[in-house]
């Protein structure tokens, strides 16, 4: 999510834009337009289009960690001899803490270091996580292979903004869908490379683990060789910015000369380090946040993001012991985690990609919508907690994670269409690290050794009732919304002309690249 290479030299008040250019804006722009050249993605079509395929193979080949699927039955089973109390209270909370406390430096460092040394950081961990259970066999070295798995997750972002500092604006949209794909398609083939390996190769564990080392390896080659971006988000916005600066500086310099007086009038008060810092994009974004929570659809579907992800990756971390519990196996081969991590992540893009169709007014029916779907995970973990069948626990699974992604889209269109790609990436960004501390704080009470000390079954029920609770918050708000609506709609039937406004402003549509920049809080533009 990069800059825009054309970027102009900068914000101008209203009455600076109907003025006439004078003179000097006329050098400045002669010496710009002279250092600037044609734009980049005009000159190099095949430089980027290369940079953004290799960048999606990447992807793809770091996806590929076939053991990944079958850590938990590894560290449960004879090779590793860990007990299911250990893993549930002990080795698996370390991720959650690893990744809380990792988050927020790996978001400001991926922006200020441009993307590749976190990419970088990335590899070598997932290096590290599997020559520990590879050599690994105590407590502590398994708490080590979870904290540097949470490093992992968390330099996650690095990959999924990289990709935006490649193209222009316009081209977003696409590219986006490419990364994504590429991810989708990597875990994917990666859970269908474990399952046939376990079911058909009879291979152990270990084997396994040395298998997905050789790819992580290889990954971490392909992130040294990623090209390095000359631009980010946030603190290196755009060299065509620095070149305008400098150009600006220029024409300056040369007017001093014909205008003495002029020029010792204008720069007699300099702007100090510390005004120029506020005044900075980043700094202004973060005032304007707290904007965003007005909103009542952002806010809606920012508090869905950090409380249902906070219960989704919940789900996700216990499953695997819970399999265990449900189903003790005795051989490999019997295990099928990796079959049904194949087919939830198949459930997975399928429903994110009919999301993508939907179309209601979302500013009537979507505390309606999120409801109904917390509701039906409600359901299903309470199914996963008390069943005793692994095929039924298996296929609440799947569906589990499958209505989440079906809202997954959705609630990245509500937010990410009426702000700007920079203000978007810190809104997900403070989204993200609030779930982050909730699931820290859950799995402190409720999981850690520390804390109670559930078993997975008393786990899922406490998910349950997590689930259950926001269903019921979700309703209630869906019922004053669904009966304000109608009563308004009554009240100014009258008029006919308001429900049409409406409907055709909370109708989904693409996103435009190229849309009117938000204005923050100054009066200036994010888009800078």
């Amino acid at each position: 999510m990069g800059e825009d290479d054309t970027a102009g030299s900068g914000d101008r008040s209203e009455g600076e834009k109907e003025k006439a250019p004078t003179s000097e804006d006329r050098d400045v722009e002669m010496v710009v337009s002279a250092s600037e050249g044609p734009p980049r993605e005009a000159a190099e079509p095949r430089k980027w289009k290369g940079a953004v395929i290799f960048l999606c193979f990447y992807g793809f080949m770091t996806s590929i960690k076939p053991g990944e699927s079958f850590i938990t039955p590894n560290l449960l089973s004879a090779e590793k001899n860990f007990t299911r109390e250990q893993v549930t209270n002990e080795i698996t909370p370390v991720l959650t803490y690893s990744y809380m406390v990792v988050l927020v430096p790996a978001f400001l460092l991926t922006d200020l270091l441009r993307y590749k040394p976190v990419l970088v950081i990335q590899g070598v961990s997932q290096v590290v996580i599997w020559l520990l259970l590879l050599l690994g066999t105590s407590l502590l070295e398994m708490q080590f292979m979870e904290f540097f798995y949470g490093i992992t997750m968390a330099c996650r972002v690095a990959y999924s903004s990289y990709i935006f500092s490649l193209v222009s604006p316009v081209l977003y949209q696409r590219v986006a869908g490419y990364s994504r794909s590429s991810l989708l398609l990597g875990v994917f083939t990666s859970s269908v490379l474990g399952q046939l390996c376990i079911s058909f190769g009879d291979i152990s564990f270990y084997t396994l683990s040395a298998v997905s080392l050789g790819f992580v390896s290889f990954g971490l080659t392909l992130s040294v060789c990623l090209p390095w971006p000359k631009r980010s988000l946030f603190f290196n916005r755009t060299w065509n910015q620095e070149q305008r600066e400098a150009a600006e500086a220029a024409a300056k310099s040369e007017l001093d000369q014909i205008n003495p007086k002029e020029s010792a009038s204008s720069s007699a008060a300099p702007p100090c380090s510390a005004s120029r810092w506020r005044d900075s994009v980043f700094v202004q974004m973060l005032l304007e946040v707290r904007n965003v929570a007005r909103r009542p659809n952002l806010r809606l579907w920012s508090l869905w993001w950090v409380f249902n992800s906070t219960g989704y990756y919940l789900v996700l971390f216990y499953v695997h012991i819970l399999w265990n519990k449900v189903y003790p196996v005795t051989e490999n081969k019997n295990v099928y985690n990796g079959g049904v991590e194949a087919a939830s992540t198949l459930l997975s893009a399928l429903t994110s990609f009919i999301a993508g169709y939907v179309k209601i007014r979302w500013n009537v029916w979507s505390e309606l919508v999120i409801g109904v779907i917390t509701a039906l995970q409600a359901g299903l973990l309470l199914l996963m907690g008390t069943t005793d069948n692994i095929w039924v626990c298996y296929m609440a699974y799947v569906l589990f994670r499958g209505f989440y992604q079906f809202l997954v889209p959705i609630a990245t269109f509500q937010i990410a269409s009426s702000l700007t790609k920079e203000l978007c990436a810190l809104v997900f960004g403070i989204n993200t690290f609030l779930g982050t501390i909730l699931k820290s704080i859950i799995i402190l009470i409720f999981s850690d050794k520390r804390g109670l000390g559930l078993d997975v079954h008393s786990q899922f029920l406490v998910y349950f009732i997590y689930f259950s609770i926001l269903t019921v918050v979700y309703l209630v708000c869906a019922a004053v919304v669904i009966i304000r609506h109608y009563r308004n709609q009554r009240e100014g039937g009258a008029g006919g002309g308001g429900d049409k406004e409406q409907v055709a402003s909370t109708e989904l549509s693409p996103v435009v690249a190229e849309s009117e920049a938000e204005p923050l809080s100054n009066g200036n533009s994010a888009k800078a």
